[in-house]
């Protein structure tokens, strides 16, 4: 992010602290984050390290106890539980570990419920959906039920679900906690390209150092707050791995 340039996102002195007295416990103890429009931010730290509890934050799922983030200049720590759930629907899009997607739904109708909550026509709906698919390289593949899909084609529609709403921010949980190795690489390619060719921001909590890789900058949390913040100079691309393997298998 250049110098001059405000960022899209700014935490200052955030803190977030769950119960009272005696058995109060302080997630976060004072958190200062920069993040500019389009990048890509993986997020680190072992477990208790306020990683996750940063992540509700930015998504505007917790309020913060005290300290101040702005989004796009706006002071979220002071909007109502309405208007942060505003701001969620329209700039937003969530994918997490488990895939919640609904069993005994087509990955059509799992993707256009976003659209179905804010009471968009039923062709906008399909037309946006079919779109959704395509982009996370599902086409084809619209009627099908989660029970008929692999885990690596469940996170796609989780994702295309994150996304048919076309959010400036993309926040992913551990994204590829429930996939196994070559899955969770095509997941972490379509994360990358998503970033690089739609601009979407992409925030991404993980605790596998080969994911974060992809990520232009690397954010580790040690007891509530950052604990480092680097950039990474050669992010593995897209696509990568897969030329690695097919040259070696040749």
């Amino acid at each position: 992010m250049a110098q001059d340039e405000t960022p899209m996102i700014r935490l200052r002195g955030v803190t977030k602290r769950y119960g009272e007295g005696a058995t109060a416990f302080l997630a976060l103890k004072g958190v200062d984050l920069d993040i500019g429009r389009g990048e890509f931010v993986a997020i680190m730290g072992p477990s208790g390290s306020g990683k996750s509890t940063a992540m509700n934050t930015l998504g505007c799922l917790d309020r913060p106890t005290g300290g101040q983030y702005l989004f796009l200049g706006a002071h979220v720590e002071s909007l109502s539980r309405d208007e942060r759930a505003r701001l969620r629907r329209r700039y937003f899009g969530f994918v997490f570990q488990g895939f919640n997607l609904l069993a005994r739904t087509s990955a059509q109708e799992n993707v256009e419920l976003p659209l179905l909550y804010r009471g968009e026509p039923a062709a906008r709906r399909h037309a946006a959906a079919a779109r959704a698919l395509d982009a996370v390289g599902l086409k084809g593949w619209e009627h099908h039920t989660p029970a008929e899909l692999s885990g690596g084609q469940q996170q796609r529609v989780a994702i295309a679900r994150a996304i048919v709403t076309e959010p400036a921010v993309l926040l992913a949980d551990e994204p590829t906690g429930n996939l196994d190795t070559q899955r969770s690489h095509e997941i972490m390619d379509l994360l990358a390209r998503l970033n690089s060719e739609q601009g979407i921001t992409v925030l991404m909590v993980t605790h596998e150092p080969d994911m974060a890789a992809y990520a232009h900058r690397i954010v580790r949390f040690v007891d509530g707050l950052v604990a480092s913040d680097e950039r990474n100079a050669s992010p593995t691309q897209p696509g990568s791995r897969t030329a690695a393997q097919q040259q070696g298998a040749g």
